[in-house]
């Protein structure tokens, strides 16, 4: 089992930053890649980042050249950095962790956008 805490979510304009932080606990050592999900008002989760344990990192290309996820492994911490946010990009925003076919999730962090 994993367990997840999102933190960092807030109110932000549009044009500004922010930075999501994920503490994952319990048998991280399992973990094979972990990732950020977002689910908008009124639609469906997807996915934002994702970063695999060998360091192979992807992004949903609406975030590409903003966002950045980055994974300390030391401190069993996965980051999410957002940079020039839009209003789209309000969400709620979810830290992920997969293991073989399980999938872990935390409690959700809100981000708003406004204009």
């Amino acid at each position: 089992q994993v367990q997840l805490v999102e933190s960092g979510g807030g109110l932000v304009q549009a044009g500004g930053s922010l930075r999501l932080s994920c503490a994952a606990s319990g048998k991280v050592s399992d973990i094979d890649s972990m990732g950020w999900y977002r689910q908008p008002p009124g639609k469906r989760r997807e996915s934002v980042a994702s970063h695999t344990k060998d360091g192979i990192v992807n992004y949903e290309l609406s975030v590409k050249g903003r966002f950045t996820i980055s994974w300390d492994k030391g401190k069993s911490m996965v980051y999410l950095q957002m940079n020039s946010l839009k209003p789209e990009d309000t969400a709620v925003y979810y830290c992920n962790a997969n293991w073989w076919t399980y999938d872990f999730w935390g409690q959700g962090t809100q981000v708003t956008v406004s204009s």
